[in-house]
């Protein structure tokens, strides 16, 4: 099997994307996994499918919705499993469709992308692009997590954007560092479907500008810790918020592999959450499994 391919990243999380425009590669979840092996493969912290949505009869319905999303990100964690969205890989898709003249995206538009979460709305920023995550939950805040590294268990806040967050508010920085996150932390009660699990530390202080901030890591499902996660940056953001009772609505977090800003801000359908930040593609190439 031949499959040319492009590496890409935002804030360092790095993703495979896989041009399927005739909508027909049927890749398992074993194929994705040797693909994304670092050691083994091409490495990466997941693999997206880029196809047409109307060939892709798990989201074509979506086009009645908005019949500007032609295109399909058919997202896969490391492991191969599918996930809803992902918040840093949309604008690596969004980056890869306009480099392959496969959409426009002037000042002012909007590109819509089909996603297992719905659509997704993208617009172009001065560093890359910002991506909007739509509504968010926030759930029960008794999930206790346990991590290597982090001497006794911390209570964890559900937060849901589109995919299952849980987000654990650590006391400083060497709490941070200390966190041995190759080992799957453990939530309790378990999750059957999994978390991304965001461990943050608030900045000193937490506003500045009129934007607060915060530092983070990451322990995704399917993937492992990562350099950055993009729904996992918004998640962290709200939970913080929620936790502090406050309306504090603009936020820069720090993750390892630099700084995505997070956005809150009403909408007819309620409150919606928004991340931005940069996108790159690296190189191409030729898979041979």
């Amino acid at each position: 099997m031949t499959i040319e391919f492009t590496k890409g990243h935002g804030t360092g999380n790095d993703f495979i994307l896989i041009l399927d425009k005739p909508g027909q590669l049927a890749l398992s979840q074993g194929e994705v996994a040797k693909m994304c092996d670092r050691h083994f493969g091409i490495g990466a912290d997941g693999l997206i499918i880029v196809k047409p949505t109307a060939k892709s009869p798990e989201v074509s319905h979506l086009l009645e919705v908005e019949p500007g999303a032609e295109w399909f990100m058919d997202y896969r964690n490391a492991d191969g499993s599918e996930a809803e969205m992902c918040g840093n890989g949309i604008r690596v898709f969004a980056r890869f469709l306009l480099e392959n003249q496969l959409c426009t995206l002037t000042d002012g538009s909007t590109l819509p992308v089909a996603t297992r979460n719905g659509i997704k709305d993208i617009t172009a920023t001065v560093n890359g692009f910002a991506v909007d995550l739509g509504l968010f939950t926030i759930g029960n805040d008794e999930t206790l997590v346990s991590a290597s590294g982090l001497q006794v268990t911390r209570p964890g806040l559900e937060i849901n954007v589109g995919n299952p967050h849980v987000v654990v508010a650590l006391a400083n920085m060497d709490e941070l560092e200390g966190l041995e996150l190759n080992k799957p932390p453990q939530l309790d009660p378990a999750q059957p479907d999994g978390a991304n699990i965001e461990f943050v530390v608030l900045d000193e202080p937490l506003v500045s500008k009129g934007v607060a901030g915060l530092s983070m890591r990451v322990h995704e499902r399917g993937s492992g810790e990562t350099l950055s996660c993009g729904t996992g940056v918004a998640a962290a953001a709200i939970a913080i918020r929620h936790w502090a009772g406050g309306s504090q609505n603009f936020w820069k977090v720090s993750v390892p592999g630099g700084d995505v800003a997070v956005r809150m801000f009403p909408t007819e359908d309620g409150e919606h959450v928004a991340i931005s930040g940069p996108a790159e593609l690296s190189y191409s190439g030729v898979w041979q499994g």
